[in-house]
């Protein structure tokens, strides 16, 4: 595709890359004074840097986990529907109790929080109609209309997100579809389509969508894992055979060049040309070599759930987090729902904590994270302000 022309070279990662003009704006202050002179205590930055689920419809006052959050240690929420390990409920029952949820989240946190959910449509959605959500399809049916379609459809999911008081929607796939039988995209119609191009133009337009009603976007699951054979859910997944630079880095070339109003979610994803070692997550050559670097994407890089075992088989929590932190990401994303930890907020702070004061990761490199999440929050904020829809209450904190 034409506006992959200057990525060609990307089998030997060499070249330089051109950002976007909206990378070139929220590109982060110059200098380190600058970032510190308006950064919080080093406590409140690192717990930034962490968003994790927990168990439970409601947090009375003195849960170990609304503790975690009014102290700055868990900066960011991700809520299921259905607890894996138990089978049942966990943390969405209705609209009012969400709403509930949401708002006392919201008034723990000391810092810009936000709260994230899975709602691609179809198979993949927390808020179920059984349970007084709207109704939503999946990206193969949205991709099969007009993209104006699917803005619509964005814009009236970002409306009940944001009446709900979530602020970030983990979606949209921009995985091609080459491979139907993918168990992970394919099998599951979380593509929208097996042509890049309509790939780009829908997630485009499911993003926007969102974005105008003040919920953050997030583009998944880079460099792109349509052609996969296996479920990073389940063990490594290694792309190494059937990636095309051409195709899967199709829909974020087009999108960072629109001004992706998001987040970019990190794949656990392993190809050898792009780096020997280490799978996307982890990895400085994928992050700030390819992403940052080649496609100039500047905002905020997620990971996918850290509890996959694409991750926990071969890397320990602490081995994990100095590899992805010093890679790129932003924003660790531990779901605590693959299995569960009551002593996760804990121990993924602790970790992160002794990892900085050891030396191992810079305070430089915390704060530069704390930069970009400050830059999206306040950016949002001004949306959801302008768009008037009582939405402006996502965005309570002020630095």
């Amino acid at each position: 595709m034409a506006i992959l022309v200057l990525l060609l070279v990307l089998p030997c990662l060499c070249g330089a890359g051109s950002g976007s003009a909206w990378a070139a704006q929220a590109a982060m202050p110059q200098g380190a004074k600058a970032a510190e002179a308006n950064a919080p205590s080093l406590d409140v930055m690192i717990g930034s840097m962490l968003m994790l689920g927990f168990r439970g419809a409601d947090l009375p006052e003195g849960d170990f986990f609304l503790q975690a959050v009014r102290a700055g240690h868990v900066g960011h929420i991700i809520l299921f529907d259905r607890d894996v390990t138990t089978g049942g409920e966990r943390n969405i029952i209705s609209p009012d109790q969400v709403r509930q949820l949401t708002a006392r989240l919201r008034a723990a946190a000391p810092g810009p929080l936000l709260i994230a959910v899975d709602q691609e449509g179809g198979r993949v959605r927390r808020l179920k109609p059984q349970r007084g959500f709207m109704d939503a399809p999946s990206a193969r049916v949205m991709g099969a209309s007009k993209p104006e379609n699917t803005r619509a459809m964005g814009l009236r999911m970002g409306a009940e997100m944001a009446s709900l008081g979530i602020s970030v929607d983990l979606a949209p796939v921009a995985d091609v579809n080459s491979n139907p039988a993918n168990p992970a995209i394919g099998a599951l119609d979380r593509s929208f389509s097996p042509n890049p191009a309509a790939v780009a133009a829908h997630a485009l337009a499911f993003g926007e969508g969102l974005a105008q009603r003040g919920v953050i976007p997030a583009l998944k699951h880079f460099p792109g894992q349509g052609g996969a054979r296996n479920d990073s859910h389940l063990g490594v997944t290694d792309i190494s055979r059937c990636w095309n630079a051409d195709a899967d880095l199709a829909p974020y070339a087009q999108a960072f060049a629109h001004g992706w109003p998001g987040m970019v979610m990190i794949g656990h994803l392993y190809h050898k040309g792009l780096d020997v070692r280490y799978p996307a997550t982890l990895s400085r050559a994928v992050i700030t070599g390819l992403l940052r670097g080649r496609m100039g994407w500047q905002g905020v890089v997620v990971s996918d759930d850290m509890q996959m075992k694409a991750i926990t088989t071969q890397f320990g929590m602490e081995q994990a987090m100095l590899l992805a932190v010093n890679a790129g990401v932003d924003i660790l994303l531990f779901g605590n729902n693959l299995y569960w930890d009551k002593e996760l907020p804990r121990k993924a702070f602790d970790t992160l904590q002794k990892l900085v004061r050891s030396g191992r990761i810079s305070r430089q490199r915390i704060t530069e994270s704390w930069q970009r999440i400050t830059n999206l929050y306040s950016t949002r904020a001004a949306v959801a302000r302008a768009a008037a829809d009582g939405s402006a209450a996502l965005y309570p904190w002020r630095q």
